[in-house]
């Protein structure tokens, strides 16, 4: 076991620096962040050292002393910090140390405790992740708790709690529904006469972004940089999943119309110049070209994101620009499409405290009151009576982005692909570095697919 978490490790602090792009900073496509940027600050105010604090939990002078520990913005640390408040008031006896960090910050430290057989008590994960941390033995099996009643899951459809299903076990809890969302400039957009239909095809995406790009001078970004769950989504129109075992499904060329589509941009002249890209943060939604941009040239019309991000270009947004959010494009836009969980929480292994922890999660997801206090941040609260509760608290936002997913999404989508396999985030990495070769045009899209998928192959092999 201690070599596994020595591998597991390895992987992950490799990983976390690839993912930094996609995930890092504030809020991103790929870590289902919400509105307000993550600190250094708020990070170093949750306690005095993750690590030190995750062994000290455990019971004393007849108490018991749990960890809980996530990642988020300011926004998620003061509200969750505020629901354990509640939870310890009503369980006297019982006290929780919340802990927090960024999204790389957060994956080295949770790598770290791994190795040291220190896990969390209560701990947030995500879809990327929880197939390595269950398959690697660190995160609890929750089903006696399910069948026993300490957890409720009665509220949560089955199709949300395959997110954290994995070998007829559940590792993980919904702690909140998004789904794949592009949001845009409907302002611009009305400018022109232009109206963006929901559930889109790639060819209306490409006769949008021309359009635009002739009335207007805007440009479009395809997701630069940060690839990794759009091109799973496009993937999905064509029923491939990428990963299969120790292999990628498919065939090179079943790529070509990936990486095409940058070289259709780029031909046509309305995608963004991918120099652009190199004074900003990768991931960050306050500094996408949608809001970000300064000249038409800098500018993007939309921004391929998660629902639940909606509020943070909105609160950066220039003066008189409205925001409006819709569905990523697809060849296949139902067979694209999918509900996802936004993050999980789930129980490290070798908690000392294991019952307790689980009343925790119980909490955290079904708690009326406690989800009063944290508002759906993490997404659509999983079970329905509970996001029935709060609906009528939320921002115009929220609710926005609730109705989005409900009338939206939900009819018109498909189950999400299985949990990714260890070397995913490699593959990801690749394969946004050979998309930023095809937009500095040192590929063509085939030469492109083939160096892709025989490099993929190969990191996949040695899983």
């Amino acid at each position: 076991m201690k070599r596994t978490y020595a591998l597991l490790l390895a992987g992950a602090l490799a990983a976390s620096a690839a993912l930094t792009a996609c995930g890092g900073g504030s809020s991103s496509a790929s870590d289902g962040g919400s509105s307000s940027e993550t600190t250094a600050a708020a990070a170093d105010s949750a306690s005095s050292d993750t690590t030190a604090a995750a062994s000290d939990s455990g019971s004393s002078e007849g108490g018991k002393n749990l960890v809980c520990y996530w990642w988020g913005n300011q926004v998620r640390n003061e509200r969750t910090a505020a629901a354990l408040e509640l939870y310890e008031q009503n369980n006297p006896g019982v006290s929780i140390d919340p802990q927090f960090a960024d999204w790389s910050g957060y994956w080295d430290k949770l790598a770290t405790l791994a190795a040291g057989n220190s896990m969390p008590d209560v701990l947030q994960m995500d879809y990327m992740y929880v197939d390595q941390y269950a398959r690697s033995g660190l995160l609890v099996d929750l089903t006696p708790y399910i069948e026993n009643g300490t957890l409720d899951c009665s509220q949560i459809s089955e199709n949300t709690m395959a997110s954290g299903t994995i070998d007829g076990g559940v590792y993980a809890i919904c702690a909140g529904i998004n789904s794949p969302a592009l949001i845009y400039d409907k302002t611009l957009t009305d400018s022109i006469g232009l109206t963006i239909k929901d559930n889109m095809t790639m060819d209306e995406f490409f006769d949008y972004s021309r359009e635009i790009y002739e009335k207007t001078g805007v440009k479009t970004d395809i997701s630069y940089g940060v690839v990794n769950s759009y091109s799973e989504y496009f993937m999905r129109s064509f029923d491939i999943v990428p990963f299969g075992d120790k292999k990628m499904n498919g065939t090179a060329e079943d790529w070509i119309p990936f990486f095409d589509q940058y070289v259709k941009g780029l031909d046509e002249g309305w995608l963004i110049d991918p120099s652009i890209f190199a004074e900003i943060s990768l991931g960050s939604i306050e500094q996408q070209p949608l809001v970000y941009g300064s000249s038409p040239e800098t500018r993007s019309w939309c921004s391929f994101a998660n629902s639940n991000q909606l509020e943070a270009p909105i609160n950066v947004a220039p003066e008189g620009m409205e925001l409006a959010i819709t569905t990523w494009p697809a060849y296949d836009p139902v067979k694209s499409d999918y509900l996802k969980s936004a993050m999980l929480f789930s129980i490290g292994a070798g908690s000392d405290n294991e019952e307790e922890a689980v009343k925790i999660l119980n909490f955290l997801i079904n708690d009326i009151d406690a989800n009063k206090i944290m508002l759906g941040e993490r997404g659509v609260p999983a079970p329905t009576n509970v996001a029935e509760a709060i609906a009528p608290l939320l921002s115009e936002t929220d609710q926005k982005v609730t109705t989005f997913i409900n009338d939206v999404v939900t009819p018109n989508c498909s189950p999400i692909n299985p949990p990714q396999p260890d070397g995913a985030s490699e593959v990801y990495d690749l394969l946004n570095r050979v998309v930023e070769e095809v937009c500095y045009r040192q590929r063509t899209a085939e030469d492109a697919a083939n160096y892709f998928f025989e490099e993929a192959n190969k990191i996949m092999a040695t899983k």
